[in-house]
């Protein structure tokens, strides 16, 4: 009496012509991928948010250089 299991089945993995990819291998491979994307958005929301902080700091004027104006003569006026 054969066993259950002896028969392969189809749908155990990606079913290529030359070769065949298991279901485990899919997983890691999708898996890992989705936690670099969630660690790159991180990454990027932190380094943009960064960005704006320095742009606003700049734009605030705090580190601009005084600038020494000449004053007005008497006989610019007339």
């Amino acid at each position: 009496m054969p066993s259950i299991n002896s028969k392969p089945s189809s749908d155990t993995g990606l079913d290529l012509f030359l070769f065949t990819i298991p279901q485990y291998a899919l997983l890691q491979v999708g898996t890992a991928s989705i936690l670099l994307l969630l660690l790159a958005s991180k990454t990027t929301v932190e380094t943009l948010y960064a960005i704006g902080e320095a742009s606003e700091e700049l734009f605030r004027g705090d580190r601009l250089p005084i600038l020494n104006f000449p004053e007005r003569n008497e006989t610019d006026k007339s």
